[in-house]
């Protein structure tokens, strides 16, 4: 994941903001919530070190070590039924995919005249049955407030039955420059969650502004010692959260270089079985014997 890189991390500010303060009226159910941590893609030339020599299937491999994926792969294709349904039949009944929508609706299209090959995408993807977790659509960094009105035409118009989250990157949508409330209110009125994006070169995307009692957070490590420190600091933020009464954390771990994503992942799972006596799977290092090591050989 290049977005947001830099060329000294060691000089970012990467202390969370606090919530915004409307992302307190969302929460408040108390009870134990769904959480999904996992990694943006599963093949084995991007996640070297991960898989055990000989390993033959990835996929079925990667869904004994993690319950979920943020499928980035359906960006750049619509794949055949067939193909899903093999994901499908590959993974065990609580895995659960987070399929990103196809560029051809979010940067060719940019939401105009879309219905179309929306349909098309949801047809596909909906063969991943009680496995699809979330959709979520990304829009180009220069999709700013001025598309505001074909934003809201399409969101408004999306079918209920597939849960959708939200991930703006153009500045102007929290910079203060536009009244981003009605945003909030169209998210809010459709179930809409609002991905939260931890990026080194994007800070002004930490909005903190939930809209569904559901966190969506994409995180982008730097390949740095500075990327357990930003885990700790979200780990604290999530428990803020369940205590204040979340439902679902969607916690998906990216890396410029992504061999350091499964078990870079591993770390925030294990502090949440620690800390907060939650029963997630943590993903294990082959090189280590099997032990749950990460690739900055930490415990």
């Amino acid at each position: 994941m290049k977005f947001g890189k830099v060329d000294n991390p060691d000089d970012i500010d990467f202390s969370l903001p606090k919530d915004h303060p409307d992302t307190a009226k969302v929460l408040g159910k108390k009870g134990k919530p769904n959480i999904y941590i996992g990694c943006a893609k599963w093949n084995k030339a991007d996640l070297k070190s991960f898989y055990p020599k000989g390993t033959k299937d990835e996929l079925a491999y990667y869904a004994t070590q993690f319950n979920s994926i943020e499928l980035n792969a359906t960006f750049y294709n619509n794949f055949p039924v067939e193909t899903i349904e093999g994901w499908y039949s590959k993974t065990p009944a609580e895995f659960r995919f987070f399929p990103k929508l196809h560029q051809g609706i979010s940067h060719w299209k940019r939401l105009k005249d879309a219905k179309q090959p929306t349909d098309v995408y949801l047809d596909g993807i909906a063969h991943l049955q009680e496995k699809l977790g979330m959709l979520f659509l990304q829009m180009p960094d220069n999709f700013g407030p001025k598309n505001w009105e074909i934003l809201k035409a399409y969101l408004e118009e999306w079918p209920s039955g597939f849960p959708l989250a939200l991930e703006l990157r153009h500045t102007g949508w929290y910079d203060g420059s536009w009244n981003s409330d009605d945003l909030y209110q169209l998210l809010e009125s459709k179930n809409i969650s609002h991905i939260i994006t931890d990026s080194a070169g994007r800070r002004d995307l930490l909005h903190m502004r939930l809209t569904t009692p559901t966190a969506f957070v994409r995180y982008n490590g730097a390949n740095v010692d500075s990327d357990y420190t930003r885990l700790d600091d979200w780990f604290e933020r999530l428990k803020l959260w369940i205590e204040e009464g979340i439902e679902n954390i969607y916690f998906f771990v990216h890396q410029n270089h992504e061999e350091a994503s499964p078990l870079l992942s591993a770390y925030l799972i294990k502090k949440l079985n620690d800390e907060l006596g939650t029963d997630l799977k943590i993903p294990v290092n082959p090189k280590e014997g099997g032990s749950q090591t990460d690739l900055f050989g930490k415990k």
